[in-house]
Order: structure tokens, then sequence, then C-alpha cells
């Protein structure tokens, strides 16, 4: 039976997600942590890392991978004020949506030169078709490409800083220190890389060989000290919040999704790609979450709204099943949605989960009358 924590709504099934003695969880917190945080020093830390990459940079002083989200423009924005001369990279994943590529191109006006990434598309099909059947996140692919291209770009053109923006660790906690700093090193990535843990390496078969896989492949250690490159977290010398982000994208152009939320709360956030909520989904059979009960528990650390608030919206809200983006994901691998749910189904967590009366419910939920959905038709 889940435990939830007393200030937000996440459940100790999330993983990362332990209660203290008081029934909190690590990110609730460092959230109350962060409001007492020394930021200017930390800001004047910054500075020390733009002054070191400007002494040792030849064209490029940072690569910046931006995917044209609220963040990204934060993440150049900020750049840009502390005087560095980016390179910005993104990867450009299947499903990018037409909003998501004018939010890039509105982006690319701040004046930043931009390089964008494509892989094989008859080997990234394979390769995410791969990675959804073995763990259920269709998003594996995308996670380990935003961090080895950036990265290797920066190795291939001598360019001596990758900034990244908010720090997982950090900002949703983690029992080990040592990951919620600035730094973004492989210890960081098998956590809070969205890998499952894994490399490219561990993908490798008949089917994906070395050479197919070669974008997804990180830089070595050696080559990275070597370089002197340091890949650093911009939420670490700032604080971050996505209303805060979206502010100052705002003011440079970049648009919500006039519709609505796509996934979750925000009508901000995950717009870019049409199955994005097919990366997210899994968590509902795994950990007995939405991608809602994320960003509602950031609307509870923030001060937006309240816990009771929150619970509120998950009964009204019920069932969050991304039927568009499944049938878009669906499509895009040339699978049914009966193979769909088939793989969801042995992700489900026997821990948490039982069926009664025809129906997939929790015992202990944190919605006490939550109306419980039917299987999906077909399936």
């Amino acid at each position: 039976m889940p435990r939830y924590c007393q200030r937000c709504v996440l459940p100790d099934t999330r993983p990362g997600v332990n209660l203290d003695a008081q029934g909190l969880c690590l990110a609730c917190r460092n959230a109350a942590a962060k409001r007492n945080m020394d930021w200017g020093a930390r800001r004047a830390a910054f500075q020390t890392v733009v002054v070191r990459a400007r002494s040792r940079a030849r064209a490029y002083d940072c690569v910046i991978p931006v995917s044209g989200g609220k963040d990204s423009y934060w993440q150049v924005i900020t750049c840009l004020e502390h005087g560095l001369h980016p390179l910005c990279v993104s990867y450009v994943y299947p499903g990018r949506t037409a909003l998501g590529e004018a939010n890039l191109r509105r982006l690319l006006r701040l004046g930043v030169d931009h390089i964008e990434f494509r892989v094989n598309p008859q080997v990234e099909r394979a390769f995410i078709d791969k990675a959804f059947r073995k763990t259920a996140i269709s998003g594996l692919v995308a996670h380990m490409a935003i961090f080895s291209v950036p990265i290797g770009v920066a190795v291939a053109y001598d360019i001596p800083l990758v900034v990244y923006g908010e720090n997982s660790a950090f900002e949703y906690g983690s029992h080990d220190e040592s990951l919620t700093g600035a730094r973004l090193d492989r210890r960081w990535l098998e956590r809070f890389g969205v890998t499952a843990g894994t490399t490219a390496e561990d993908w490798i078969d008949e089917q994906l060989m070395r050479e197919a896989l070669a974008p997804f492949f990180l830089p070595s250690e050696e080559v990275l000290a070597a370089k002197a490159i340091d890949v650093v977290f911009l939420g670490y010398y700032f604080p971050w919040d996505p209303e805060r982000s979206l502010r100052v994208a705002a003011q440079h152009g970049f648009q919500a999704r006039p519709e609505g939320p796509r996934v979750g709360h925000y009508d901000y956030v995950n717009i870019d790609d049409d199955m994005i909520g097919v990366h997210h989904h899994p968590k509902w059979h795994k950990y007995g979450i939405t991608r809602s009960w994320d960003t509602w528990s950031m609307e509870i650390r923030n001060g937006r709204i309240s816990r009771a608030e929150a619970i509120a919206r998950i009964r009204q809200r019920g069932d969050e099943t991304p039927w568009d983006d499944i049938r878009c994901f669906c499509d895009y691998l040339g699978i049914s949605r009966r193979d769909y749910f088939a793989v969801l189904e042995r992700f489900r967590n026997p821990d948490i989960w039982s069926r009664r009366d025809g129906k997939w419910v929790i015992d202990g939920f944190l919605v006490p009358d939550f109306p419980w959905s039917e299987d999906p038709p077909d399936v």
C-alpha cells in the first residue's frame, strides 16, 4: 500500500520518493531549503564557470542543448546575459509538433548558432521499439541522445562548457548528495537520465550494431578529462521554477499550447512532441501516478495551490490515458493498441495494484472515491 507525502501528493512508489519521520519527501524538504540558500553566492560561482569557459574557448564558449521549450529559452538567455557565446544543439526526435518547431525558430532569433542532429530514422524507430518493449520507456532513446549528442558536439568542436537546465536530483530529491550539485556525470545519468540505468553499449545486438548506435555513445571520461569539458546544471546556480522560466521565455516570443495541456497540468510544458504522453503514461502502471501528480506537486512546493486542491484535481481529472499520443506512437512503430497495452501490463506494479470488480484499483489510494476506469476496449 503506497504512502503519500504529507506536503505534496507524491507516493513512495515513485523512484526517489523516500518519506522522513514527518512524512515529507526529499523534494519538499529541498524546496524548503532552497528558500534559504545563498543564491548570490551561487550566481557568483556561475560567473567563475563563465570566466573559465571564456578563457579556454576557441570560438564558442559553451554548448546549450535546446528543444525550443521554455527552459531552453531560460538557459540561452541566462548564458547570453553572462557574456557567453553559445552553440545551441538539438536532437530532432520523431513527433516534433508544429508549435515546438515554431518555438525553436523563435528561440534562434535570440541570436545564436544552432546545430540540428537527426538519427537514421530506421535505426531510431528500431531502437525506440526495442527500448519500449524492454523498459516501457518510450522516451529512453530521446533522453540518451539529449545527453550524448550535445556533449559529443562539445568534444568535436573543442567547446569547454555544456549547460543543461534543471538537476532532477536536486529538484525531486536524492539521498546521494553528490548527485544534487552542479555537475552532470555518468553516475547522475545512471540514476536520473531516464535510460533505465543503461548505456548505448547495453543495446547492441544483431539488429542494432555498434556503428548504428554511434550517436548514442557518450564520449569517454578520459576524453572529457583530457579536453577539460565542464558539464553543468544551470539550476544549481539560479533558482529554477517553471513559471519563472515561462515569463522569461514569453518575453521573447515563446508560445504555450492554445488547446490547453497536452499532458500534465501545464499548457506550456511537453508541447513539442506528439508522442510525449506515452513517455509519461507508464508511470500510472509502475507507480500509481500520472504526469499531473508531478506538476501539481511542483505547484504545491511553489505555493500556488494547496495539497487539498491538488487532491481535488486528481479526483476531477480521473483517467488520464493519453489516447491521441498512443495513436501517434502506435502509428509510428506500426503496432496495434493491443500490443501497446500488453507491454504496459507487463510493468504493472503488483505491490500496489489489485483486480477488483473487473477493474484495476490501488488499495489505500490518495483519493478514496477515485473514479477507477474500465479496461480499455479491445485490450
